[in-house]
């Protein structure tokens, strides 16, 4: 899956050889000013590109399994919802839960608690995100996750986009997703712990209240470290980010790199022709 400003190309290999695109319009959020402001665009953004990811898997394997129908509407939103809640579930809920049943009943501090309950809430992030790599097709899907970052290295180094050049670039990109979740963990071990004592209900609650707070913050912080990639504390920074997508890449095959390469330059020239002339030549140059 490659978005751009305007469209989004989903390339999908059928069973047959042939690669398959379609084109996902992006909500005209993206255009609006609210993208603009610093912190709000972090949590808009990341809720609609929640959707648009959803959308994608959905078409994904409707097209794999032969099956022209798609999973729109009220089922793909509720179908995200419940996958949101229990992600908040474990990954927030459960482990404010045992550091508020160590406090009570293990006698720890609440300095102490709630510094764990970040380190378990790290540990089971990572522990999922290994987890689950294990399984054949999830390794897959990270094979062709490794295969969109390196199409995307080799475009801003000006390569040629071929499967060969491709795949000689790094895995790793520090505008992942990934690399996103981990800032939002990282930043919670230190915002929870800011908080102090609070009694379970409150507790729980800023768990929930937050996370778009987290989002907001770790949207602009990724944003920032991008930017400044190429000094030598931005890599320092970044290095954390990287790592961990060890955990949700795979080097891909050249087949991988060529579905890759394919949605690219569809949504490449779908941005152009969505432009204005002047624009699109601009582009296209």
């Amino acid at each position: 899956m490659m978005r751009g400003r305007r469209a989004c190309a989903v390339a999908v290999r059928r069973p047959d050889g042939e690669i398959q695109i379609e084109r996902f319009d992006l909500s005209p959020i993206y255009q609006s000013r609210l993208a603009t402001f610093p912190l709000l665009r972090g949590v808009i953004l990341l809720w609609d590109a929640l959707g648009l990811g959803m959308r994608a898997l959905t078409y994904s394997a409707n097209v794999q399994a032969g099956e022209d129908e798609k999973i729109e509407g009220a089922s793909l939103w509720l179908t995200m919802a419940t996958s949101f809640a229990a992600g908040v579930a474990l990954f927030f809920v459960l482990p404010a839960l045992l550091a508020l049943g160590a406090e009570r009943w293990l006698a720890w501090g609440t300095w102490t608690a709630n510094l764990v309950e970040g380190l378990v809430r790290l540990g089971l992030l990572l522990g999922y995100m290994w987890l689950i790599g294990r399984l054949p097709e999830v390794e897959r899907v990270f094979g062709y996750h490794g295969a969109e970052h390196q199409t995307i290295h080799a475009f801003e180094a000006g390569a040629e986009l071929t499967p060969e050049r491709v795949l000689q670039f790094p895995r790793e990109h520090p505008r992942c997703g990934t690399a996103f979740l981990l800032t939002v963990v990282v930043l919670s071990v230190l915002v929870f712990a800011l908080l102090g004592p609070l009694d379970w209900l409150p507790r729980l609650a800023s768990r929930i209240v937050l996370i778009p707070a987290l989002a907001a913050v770790a949207f602009e912080y990724l944003r920032l470290t991008s930017r400044f990639r190429d000094r030598w504390w931005g890599r320092w920074l970044l290095a954390p980010n990287l790592l961990v997508q060890r955990l949700t890449t795979r080097q891909p095959e050249a087949p991988m790199a060529e579905v890759a390469i394919a949605a690219f330059q569809a949504m490449r020239h779908w941005e152009r022709e969505d432009l204005p002339q002047p624009e699109a030549e601009a582009l296209a140059a």
